[in-house]
């Protein structure tokens, strides 16, 4: 699995013009699930998340997790961090992980960082959204976890 990570002060996530999911403060999860991935995979993304420590402390320093600060994540699915483009001008997605498999371990990874306590809000799998987002430093991280023995 591969995430964009964003420190946000709010974000929202609109299909067809609608809201479906916003937070005022804490994190945007672009989550991208990989052929390889499994619900381990999944599990350890997720604590690496709600313990990433991304936040200013009072000294102003990187120091305090999405838990400690009490914030939220928005996570959105986006198939396109699995893309390759090393080669001619269309991206590959030969290393996506076919739809079936890719949504039941979004749903895994909403459900494990809800159950370290994070409060979520998320886009809808395979919709065409937009996410409009304030971007908070900015501070973005790109995280990867791979299945045990594939990397």
């Amino acid at each position: 699995m591969k995430a964009v990570v964003q420190r946000v002060t709010r974000a929202e996530v609109r299909v067809a013009g609608h809201p479906v999911g916003a937070i005022e403060g804490g994190l945007v999860v672009l989550l991208g699930v990989m052929k390889l991935d499994d619900e381990a995979v999944a599990e350890r993304l997720a604590e690496r998340i709600a313990t990433f420590r991304c936040f200013p402390d009072e000294a102003g320093r990187m120091n305090r997790s999405l838990l400690e600060c009490g914030g939220s994540a928005l996570v959105v699915s986006q198939i396109t961090l699995a893309a390759d483009g090393r080669k001619g001008r269309r991206p590959s997605f030969d290393r996506a992980a076919d739809p079936e498999p890719a949504q039941a371990l979004y749903r895994a990874f909403v459900a494990a960082l809800g159950a370290r306590g994070v409060a979520t809000a998320e886009g809808v799998f395979r919709a065409q959204m937009e996410v409009e987002l304030v971007n908070d430093g900015p501070v973005t991280f790109v995280l990867e976890e791979l299945r045990e023995g594939s990397g």
